[in-house]
Parts: structure tokens; C-alpha cells; sequence
């Protein structure tokens, strides 16, 4: 039986927000500075969150003994258990202790997160596009939901939205990361996708090229397109990682001779695209706040209306 309790790494003196923001900090994530332009309450809350992600996925990719990551995951389960009941004891737990009350982050959803980091311990295969969407919903989709709580929303359909969102982020980070997974024994394309443009694992595993591995990319780009609005565009097809193979590399993954350009072009994309998103769930907030304003002095209006007319 293995015991655990995390090496707390950090200065005694720190408050738990502090821990979290140093967490984020060190991750090198570009979240981190997007984080530093939300309101100070917002950005304590998605920063604890961001940090709990960071602790239990760090538990998976930088533990070798797969026993050990299975004892600390057990671990965060309970340290969950505790921040609902009353009695965390971690900083990160400890920073998220008001934010869970505040924002009505459910303790299912924390459970989801852990869950989807043992399928990395467990399962290094997927069977189906079903499979593999359960692993993403647990990994990407759920901490999307929970981003949309902290955020705040009046539409139920943006649920959705960063369910679908959350998906196709991972989708997507699996293409990209085909080559480094391989390295760890990992295969997040399903099986029977595989099986059906002629790939086996080895191919994977091995770097080979072939037309079935390029067409099996450009097969699984697909549902990551068609699930994130943000990449609906025929130039991002090109984004997504292919084979290259001629006497110089052969058998290794690289990217195609335009896909820097192509990359350069998506980023440019994305990043008009989350502006004009922005601006307009601005805009509208501001245009609901003067609407309420509007019908809120309407109503006072009648209301004095009323009485002056009663008075008479």
C-alpha cells in the first residue's frame, strides 16, 4: 500500500492564491497572461482552477510509476471531498474553497477532470470516436463548463458551446501531438478509424509514413473542424500535422513545407475571431445593462405615475 501527502512546493508565507498564481506562473502557458486582464475576482477563480488542472495533469505526465500517479490521483479525490465538505487542507484546494461556493462549480466536474487523467493511466488505446469523446469531455470540456461559470452566461446554449469547444481543442491537440504521444506508448486515434485507412499501430508508434496515415490526419481533422466555429475555414485544413517522407526524413512526422505560413494565417484567424467575439459579448452586455436601466426607470416612472395619479 503506497501512501501520499504532495510535497507542498512553495514559500510557507504564501496565501493559497498566491500558490495558484505562482502555479500558473510556472506552467510557461500562454493562459496565464490572458488570465492577467480579467477582473480580480474572475481571475482568482480561473487561476485556482487552472491550477488544480495543472496538479493532477502533472500528476500523469511526470510520474513513471503508474502506481504511484494512481495513489496521488486517489489522493486529489479525497482533497475534492474535502473542499465540499468543509475541511481542504492543499493550497489549491484551499484557494478554490470560495470560488466553488461563488461560482457553482459542482464537485461532479472536479471528479470528471481526475477521471479523465486515470484514463491516461489505464488506457492508452481507443476502440472508437466514442471513447475517445468520453476522454475529452473529461479533459477539456468540463474545465470548459466550469470556465463558463466563472465567466457568467445568461444564454444555457453556451454550455454547449464550450462543450463542443472543449472537444474540438482536444481533438486538435491530439493531432498535434501524435508524435509526442507515440513517444510515451500513447494512441488517442481510434481503433477502428485506424483500421479502416490501413494504419497500424506500429505505424504510429514506428513514425512511418504512408497515404493511409496522411489520410487517416485529414479524416480525424474533421470532426475537430466541424465541432470548433473557430476553425471553420478550408485555409486551417491545412494546419493539421502530415507525413513528409523523401530521403532526408524519412519516417519522421514534420510539418508540411507550408504549414508554417498556414499556421501563422489560423493564429492571425483565431485571434480575430476570440477579438470580434469579445467585442460583441461586450457590446451586448453593455446594450442588456442599459436595457435593464431603461425599463428599470420605465417601471419607477409608472410607479410615480401611479401614485401622482391616484393622489389626484
Amino acid at each position: 500500500m503506497i501512501s501520499y501527502r504532495p510535497a507542498q512546493d512553495c514559500d510557507p508565507i504564501m496565501t493559497p492564491d498566491q500558490y495558484c498564481d505562482d502555479r500558473a506562473a510556472r506552467s510557461g502557458s500562454s493562459f496565464y497572461y490572458s488570465f492577467l486582464f480579467l477582473p480580480p475576482e474572475q481571475r482568482r477563480a480561473i487561476t485556482a482552477l487552472y491550477a488544480f488542472c495543472r496538479e493532477v495533469d502533472d500528476v500523469v505526465d511526470e510520474c513513471s510509476d503508474n502506481a504511484l500517479a494512481q495513489t496521488k490521483l486517489e489522493w486529489w479525490r479525497g482533497e475534492i471531498a474535502a473542499l465540499f465538505a468543509g475541511s481542504p487542507q492543499h493550497p489549491v484546494t484551499l484557494a478554490l474553497q470560495p470560488v466553488t461556493a461563488r461560482h457553482n462549480l459542482p464537485q461532479e466536474y472536479f471528479q470528471e477532470i481526475i477521471d479523465g487523467m486515470a484514463m491516461d493511466l489505464q488506457q492508452v488505446r481507443y476502440a472508437s470516436f466514442k471513447e475517445l469523446q468520453l476522454y475529452c469531455y473529461r479533459v477539456a470540456s468540463v474545465v470548459g463548463m466550469m470556465a463558463a461559470e466563472i465567466f457568467g452566461y445568461e444564454d444555457r446554449r453556451t454550455l454547449k458551446y464550450a462543450h463542443d469547444l472543449g472537444i474540438a481543442f482536444q481533438l486538435t491537440n491530439i493531432l498535434r501531438d501524435v508524435g509526442e504521444d507515440a513517444a510515451r506508448g500513447r494512441i488517442y486515434l481510434p481503433a477502428d478509424e485506424m483500421e479502416r485507412f490501413e494504419v497500424s499501430n506500429d505505424d504510429i508508434l514506428q513514425h512511418r509514413g504512408s497515404d493511409g496515415v496522411y489520410g487517416l490526419f485529414r479524416f480525424q481533422a474533421g470532426p475537430a473542424r466541424e465541432m470548433n466555429p473557430c476553425f471553420r475555414h478550408n485555409e486551417v485544413h491545412g494546419y493539421i500535422v502530415r507525413l513528409r517522407v523523401d530521403g532526408r526524413h524519412s519516417g519522421q512526422f514534420e510539418r508540411h513545407a507550408d504549414l508554417e505560413r498556414l499556421w501563422r494565417h489560423a493564429s492571425e484567424r483565431a485571434v480575430e475571431i476570440a477579438a470580434t467575439v469579445t467585442k460583441s459579448v461586450t457590446a451586448q452586455i453593455k446594450s442588456d445593462r442599459r436595457n435593464k436601466q431603461r425599463l428599470r426607470s420605465q417601471h419607477v416612472g409608472s410607479l410615480r405615475y401611479g401614485e401622482v395619479k391616484n393622489a389626484s
